[in-house]
């Protein structure tokens, strides 16, 4: 049972606005100056005492005035935050810089990365999904010089992904092009878990070439596939966390970059953390942790905002943002909804494009 009444309720949800708005302590006569509260400071001063003793507010020092703890953002992000919609400009204005980036999902995905840093004014994180179940659509091996190819791998979920190979220097472009099409045809619409070594070999022999030519562009091409598998991360913004006076400290602001550098941290964190709208227990489109939730080290102080962007079947990436637990709740998850959605609404485009054209195809 939530021990909090209504007018508790009034005076956290005050106290978290205005501290999220000045970074300050919060006294009882600011917050009845500041909202027209209908009771006195005498009042109010109790109540924030009684907030205190229950453990949604803290005071740093005897003489100042309390600033919400962890606790205090749960309350509030679960119970009493307002999240508006964005202004119809806003979202032409976000939608007009998404908009060019939805011919594949790793440039999509950096771009939402890039456009969520720059609207909410912290730091975020987007990171590509493993996608073992995906299928392969196309791989096309193209030469680059005598001696050195790129190979190109395109799934199903909208993923591209190039390597450049070493291949044999009397090999010509022909060539590789014949060897390519010959590993397409073979392998095109099996999912990236089921194709081995000995499949590409397999696909590969349809161009009926020496094995001395094939087997180390099989190989290139192999690895290559595997790899299209690989999870990237991107992260925009980090430099905006040390205009805040919470990482004004040398150690603070070296612990936080520290760890946004260790891309493994950050992405198993998104990984296990991202939710799935409508989960069991979840039945927000996103996620919300709040300082000690994390438990990484470096991103003490911090909360972090993620979400799923989905196919409607498959999950093909997750967007987060990252800032002082005094971020702006509200501002973020107005934002990162309205990213995902346009993401998810760009990817089903591009899935369904590509449907139409393997049907035409055939």
């Amino acid at each position: 049972m939530n021990p909090l009444d209504d007018r508790k309720k009034s005076i956290l949800k005050a106290v978290v606005d205005d501290y999220i708005e000045t970074a300050e302590p919060i006294g009882s006569v600011q917050l009845v100056a500041r909202h027209g509260l209908a009771v006195s400071s005498a009042t109010v001063r109790s109540e924030m005492s009684e907030l205190e003793r229950l453990g949604y507010l803290e005071q740093p020092h005897t003489s100042a005035g309390r600033v919400p703890s962890d606790q205090g953002y749960r309350e509030y992000v679960d119970e009493l935050m307002r999240v508006d919609p964005l202004a119809p400009e806003e979202e032409r204005r976000i939608r007009g810089r998404l908009d060019d980036h939805f011919e594949e999902l790793a440039d999509a995905l950096r771009s939402a990365s890039s456009v969520l840093s720059q609207t909410t004014g912290y730091t975020s994180v987007a990171m590509t999904p493993r996608l073992r179940t995906s299928q392969l659509k196309q791989i096309k091996m193209l030469m680059i010089e005598p001696g050195r190819a790129i190979v190109v791998v395109v799934l199903a979920a909208g993923i591209v992904k190039d390597r450049v190979v070493r291949i044999p220097e009397m090999l010509d472009a022909e060539t590789l092009a014949k060897i390519s099409a010959a590993v397409e045809e073979g392998l095109s619409g099996m999912k990236l878990e089921d194709i081995t070594l000995v499949a590409v070999t397999a696909a590969g022999r349809r161009a009926h070439l020496p094995d001395g030519l094939l087997n180390q562009i099989l190989y290139e091409a192999y690895v290559s596939i595997k790899q299209a598998d690989s999870m990237n991360v991107y992260t925009d913004g980090a430099n905006r966390m040390l205009g805040f006076p919470e990482f004004a400290a040398v150690g603070k602001a070296k612990g936080f970059l520290d760890a946004l550098a260790s891309d493994g941290l950050v992405a198993g964190y998104l990984a296990e953390t991202a939710p799935s709208e409508g989960g069991t227990g979840n039945p927000r489109p996103y996620m919300i942790r709040i300082g000690q939730e994390i438990a990484l080290e470096g991103l003490d102080g911090c909360s972090f905002v993620t979400t799923t962007c989905t196919d409607g079947c498959t999950t093909l990436g997750s967007i987060g943002v990252i800032g002082p637990t005094r971020m702006d709740y509200a501002k973020v998850v107005s934002h990162i909804g309205f990213v995902r959605r346009t993401i998810d609404e760009g990817l089903r485009r591009l899935i369904d494009a590509g449907r139409s054209e393997e049907e035409n195809r055939t």
